[in-house]
């Protein structure tokens, strides 16, 4: 069966994860956690992405990422997986030994609103919800933690917030997420859907379609 199209359009946010092959360990020393780091450094200059929060776990990863132009998304991520697959395959010797992740990455597109918040959130306290550590703010390799504690050349791979951060937030993030935010995520990424309101979902669907249409060769064409 042919692949699913991808939505890859500017100034939208995603959320966008992939998990390691049979969610083996990805990042198991803190050389693994620095090699991806450097990568997606490297990634976000070149593609001049905006990179507005992410966190790395043993075997997985989110990235919630604010593309400037059509199809910019496909290209940074397919520049920063096959990067990153080839050098970990080199560091641990095992070329042409498989696969490094279950599959391509999955993208979902977010409402720059309190949606966007629910999602940071979501991301941002990962470890703290697998009981990593103690405070979101304390796991080393989150966006959160660059934010908080790190230097000016660590926050500068950063982009600002399409809405202003809370000022409760480090006590917000550290707070346990209802049931509610949690599996309307977790439908999100299950289903391959869209995470935001039922009008804000209905425009996209109608913008989308009618750049779809555009492409083709439609009403709105001029000749």
């Amino acid at each position: 069966m042919p692949r699913t199209p991808r939505i890859d359009i500017a100034d939208h946010v995603y959320h966008v994860l992939n998990r390691a092959n049979g969610r083996l360990p990805i990042f198991e020393s803190d050389k693994d956690y620095l090699q991806f780091e450097s990568i997606l450094t490297d990634a976000v200059d070149f593609f001049d992405m905006r990179l507005l929060s992410y966190c790395l776990m043993p075997n997985h990863w989110h990235l919630v990422l604010y593309p400037r132009k059509d199809g910019d998304l496909a290209r940074f991520m397919s520049w920063l997986t096959n990067t990153h697959t080839r050098r970990w395959h080199t560091e641990n010797q095992t070329i042409g030994e498989g696969h490094l992740y279950q599959g391509r990455y999955k993208s979902f597109l977010c409402q720059d609103d309190d949606h966007f918040i629910t999602l940071v959130r979501y991301v941002e306290r990962n470890a703290k919800k697998a009981n990593l550590i103690q405070n979101a703010e304390d796991w080393r390799w989150s966006s959160v933690w660059r934010r908080e504690k790190g230097n000016l050349s660590q926050k500068k791979i950063l982009s600002d917030w399409l809405v202003t951060i809370p000022d409760n937030y480090l006590n917000f993030l550290n707070q346990s997420q209802t049931a509610e935010e949690e599996e309307a995520i977790a439908r999100s990424i299950l289903k391959s859907d869209h995470f935001g309101s039922l009008d804000w979902s209905e425009e996209l669907s109608n913008k989308l379609n009618l750049k779809q249409i555009n492409r083709k060769g439609g009403p709105s064409d001029k000749g």
